[in-house]
């Protein structure tokens, strides 16, 4: 990153790349045509099939830039994009594994023991392994420094004991990796004496409960510990080291073309409907929609680009997380301006039932992995602004 700008490489995608998207392509269009999936908005973080996971671990589409020790295919970071951008613009149900691939396992690669690595990661490549993600807690808000949940030492371990709140899939997920307090905060710097463990969700002591959302569905979770003991090796790294950790997780969690790209199978339905029937203002609508997710295909990679590289780009990844599921919501928007609809239960279209998910799951989408207004402050820091 040079002054206080951005830096968003170009990134091209070599011949290899391109087959393996077309390889993709064509198991998901045999999927769908076979009764495989259906799609849906916001497939990553609401659409579970665990048998689908299974399927994509088994073609080798899941941990392709891990080493093949761990299960990995040892690709790069455009051949993982590629797949995730075919996924998540087909609707496919891959929420069981995706935080397990998208940042659990890499966070595990680069500060994991050989046990954690050789135990766990093979299975999230198999797409047999589920976790979930241990950082907002009740009354933190976004100040992800402020947890309280904590991790006091014991002979052989830590007992933890709080709560975290917003634990995507944690009802089905085998582990999570918690975020805890470790050490008191001195001076008042809340950063330190932070620390992670990966926790066994079946570990006795901890409680998961559902929160319901408009769509009457429990995707987010409450996950309790009371008097929770872990064992010495389940920490995740060095104690000490979670804000330097989780930071570097959340540039991974943040810029994947995952987030703007959950309700483009809405705005895919509708060009469907109406392309026999489009007039000139629903044509420009539409090309004013795909021009903006262009751009913002194009950052996403940016960052991608800067991962491959080796950096660590929080601020960038803020900046396509906060525009990106703004533009989610406003694919919708701009949709039913120009397609006005109320979706009913019976007989539904594709359009329909696509639309009719993005309404109930999509408001979300500015909340989670951070707030849009603490990630606007991100990038108001980073250009001088405050």
């Amino acid at each position: 990153m040079a002054g206080n700008g951005f830096r968003f490489p170009k990134m091209d995608f070599p011949a290899d790349v391109e087959e393996l998207r077309h390889d993709v392509r064509g198991f998901l269009r045999a999927e769908r045509a076979n009764g495989g999936f259906t799609p849906i908005a916001d497939c990553w973080g609401s659409g579970l099939s665990t048998e689908f996971s299974r399927k994509l671990g088994q073609r080798g589409y899941l941990a392709v830039t891990w080493p093949k020790q761990y299960g990995g295919q040892e690709k790069t970071m455009l051949h993982r994009y590629v797949i995730t951008e075919e996924l998540v613009s087909a609707g496919a149900p891959v929420a069981a594994h995706w935080v397990a691939d998208r940042q659990s396992g890499p966070l595990i690669l680069r500060y994991g023991t050989e046990e954690q690595k050789q135990s766990i990661l093979p299975r999230i490549a198999g797409g047999e392994c589920y976790f979930a993600i241990g950082m907002s807690e009740p009354g933190s808000g976004s100040d992800l420094a402020s947890v309280r949940t904590s991790a006091k030492k014991v002979d052989g371990g830590w007992v933890i004991n709080g709560a975290k709140i917003w634990s995507s899939n944690a009802h089905i997920c085998h582990y999570m990796i918690a975020l805890v307090r470790t050490s008191p905060i001195v001076d008042g710097q809340k950063h330190k004496g932070l620390s992670q463990f990966l926790v066994d969700l079946s570990t006795p002591g901890i409680t998961i409960r559902g929160i319901k959302n408009i769509a009457n569905e429990s995707h987010f979770n409450e996950t309790l510990f009371q008097d929770v003991f872990v064992p010495d090796d389940t920490m995740l790294g060095n104690e000490g080291d979670g804000w330097k950790q989780v930071t570097s997780e959340l540039a991974i969690e943040r810029a994947g073309p995952e987030r703007f790209l959950s309700t483009t199978i809405i705005l895919e339905e509708a060009v469907r409907a109406m392309q026999d029937t489009a007039d000139d203002r629903i044509k420009l609508a539409f090309g004013q929609l795909v021009a903006r997710l262009r751009t913002l295909r194009r950052m996403s990679l940016g960052v991608s680009a800067l991962l491959q590289e080796g950096s660590s780009p929080e601020t960038e990844a803020a900046l396509v997380k906060e525009v990106g599921t703004r533009f989610e919501r406003e694919i919708i928007e701009g949709v039913r301006s120009v397609a006005p609809s109320a979706p009913k239960t019976q007989g539904m279209s594709a359009y329909h039932a696509t639309l009719r998910e993005g309404i109930l799951h999509i408001p979300s989408s500015t909340i989670r992995g951070g707030t849009n207004e603490v990630l606007k402050g991100i990038v108001a820091r980073q250009l001088g602004l405050r």
